[in-house]
Formats: structure tokens, C-alpha cells, sequence
């Protein structure tokens, strides 16, 4: 049986993508780009449940055009909340007490591939708290609000967050009881709580989808991938 619940916020509006509703619902290959999120995790052996955070604007829309497929697959959905940590908070109020580790994914990251999602899961098994991470390369500039170049930042040692990220249930729920400030990704709550995190490398094409030209090149990995 499997004992990693996995947690796939989609709450946010997407405000960035200006399609004029939820980027969640473009599509990417001729299924929805959550859809394709959720096939990462469906069937896995390893997995005991996932619960899809929605808006209250779009969980009656879901449920009522996706609802069957999504139960198929083991789907539950969950109301979310303004902000990302209210949204994961009320996922977490309803992940299964068999659940010894619990993953949080990206809706809009559909690229990422099974053998990583198998590493970060070993991982957190281990550790009690893993996350997929890819090192930077490229020169970092800090830039003004005008545009001008404030300073070069140094790369040594900075790698940029992807998901999933993985953890001790236990763990993540007394995280986010104790966190009041703003969250950008779960393993900043673990972090402040004392807990080391393991980074597992993860491949540079495991993308999240923000803009039309994340799209395109969503597109063109799992055609590659395919072919």
C-alpha cells in the first residue's frame, strides 16, 4: 500500500499567463496542463492518495467537467486558500493518517520525469525532507527597479527550487503550524522550522509553466520525450 499523499496546489490565478482564466486549464499536448500533473503521480504503487488545491472559483468547474476522470485516478479535491500557505495548510487538514511522507507538486510543472520523482521520494524516505533542485549557470544580476544592475550576485553554491518536494508528514504539518510569514515553496517552511533539507539533483526541463513561451517549451520536452 502506498504512504506518500501528494499534494498538487492549483490555487493560484495564474495572473501572469493573461489568458483570462486559470493557465491550469491550457492546454500542453491535448490535455490540460493540471491533468498532466496529475499523471506524474497516478498509479504509482508508492502513492496512497493526491489532493488537487483549486480556487473556490474553479473547484466547482473541476468537479463538474473533470470530476469523474479525476476520481478514476484517486483524485480528491481540496478548497484553497488566498495564499499558497493557506492553501497547502488545508491539503494537509485532509492527508490520510497513513500517510508517512507527504509531496507537494506544482500544478503548472508537468515536465518532470518519473526516475527524478523516484529519486526525491528515496530521498525523502531517508531523510524525512527532500526536494528536486537544479544548480544555476548563468550569471545573476541584481537589477534596480529602473533597470539598472545593482550588483553580481555569485552563483557558487545557489540552485534553483523545483518540485516535488518531499517530506516527513509529521514533520510538514508542525512546520506549517509554527510558519506565519509568507511562503514561496514548502521546504522554506521546513527550513525555518531547524530541519535540514536534502537537495536531489533534478533535470533543467523540469519547467514551470508561467508564460505562453513556458508552454511552447513544455511542448516541445514531451515531444522530444515521445519521440
Amino acid at each position: 500500500m502506498g504512504t506518500v499523499s501528494v499534494i498538487i496546489p492549483a490555487a493560484g490565478a495564474g495572473t501572469r499567463f493573461a489568458a483570462g482564466r486559470n493557465k491550469i486549464f491550457q492546454t500542453l499536448a491535448g490535455r490540460e496542463i493540471f491533468l498532466r500533473s496529475v499523471d506524474v503521480f497516478a498509479g504509482r504503487d508508492d502513492v496512497c492518495e493526491i489532493l488537487l488545491v483549486l480556487s473556490a472559483d474553479d473547484i466547482e468547474t473541476v468537479a463538474r467537467e473533470y470530476g469523474a476522470e479525476l476520481a478514476s485516478l484517486g483524485v480528491a479535491l481540496v478548497t484553497g486558500g488566498a495564499t499558497r500557505r493557506e492553501s497547502v495548510r488545508n491539503a494537509l487538514a485532509q492527508v490520510s493518517a497513513s500517510a508517512s511522507l507527504v509531496c507537494v507538486h506544482d500544478a503548472v510543472r508537468p515536465c518532470v520525469s518519473r526516475r527524478d520523482v523516484d529519486a526525491v521520494f528515496a530521498a525523502a524516505a531517508e531523510t524525512h525532507a527532500a526536494i528536486l533542485a537544479a544548480p544555476i549557470h548563468g550569471t545573476i544580476k541584481q537589477v534596480s527597479a529602473a533597470g539598472r544592475i545593482e550588483r553580481t550576485v555569485c552563483r557558487e553554491g545557489l540552485w534553483q527550487a523545483q518540485t516535488p518536494q518531499v517530506f516527513g508528514a509529521a514533520l510538514l504539518r508542525e512546520a506549517y503550524q509554527r510558519h506565519t510569514g509568507p511562503v514561496t515553496d514548502d521546504a522554506q517552511v521546513v527550513e525555518a522550522a531547524g530541519h535540514p533539507v536534502t537537495v536531489v539533483p533534478g533535470a533543467p526541463n523540469n519547467i514551470k509553466i508561467t508564460t505562453l513561451a513556458d508552454l511552447a517549451l513544455a511542448e516541445a520536452i514531451l515531444a522530444a520525450r515521445a519521440g
